[in-house]
């Protein structure tokens, strides 16, 4: 795996990912915990089909700049590129944005390659 793979997730904001459904605040706004599980997803895809035989990959650290605020039926993707791979450590840079551009966040994504039956076996 090499870097430069990347992926895009597109998610339409509904109630459920709100911050208020989330517990994370009392505005009808795309919640911070939300985006962060949307960078996530990002970064998986952008490996899908890459790991070895029973082998998966988990999340290990998430810095995150929420910087925009998105209303229910807003439309926002995040694009994740896997920037730096050390062994079984892989860094993405993912950016979240409104679909004229604007950036509604920016987050680096950490993440750890494992054999998923040992890991499950922990």
């Amino acid at each position: 795996m090499q870097a430069g793979l990347a992926a895009e997730i597109t998610l339409s904001v509904t109630e459920a990912d709100t911050a208020i459904a989330l517990g994370s605040g009392d505005v009808p706004v795309l919640a911070t915990p939300r985006v962060m599980a949307l960078c996530e997803e990002a970064t998986v895809a952008t490996i899908a089909g890459q790991l070895p035989e029973g082998s998966t990959s988990v999340g290990t650290r998430v810095e995150i700049d929420h910087m925009k605020p998105s209303r229910i039926g807003d439309t926002v993707t995040a694009r994740a590129t896997l920037v730096d791979v050390d062994a079984r450590r892989l860094q993405f840079t993912v950016t979240v944005a409104d679909p004229e551009g604007g950036a509604v966040a920016v987050a680096r994504v950490w993440r750890v390659v494992v054999e998923r039956d040992r890991f499950l076996d922990r």
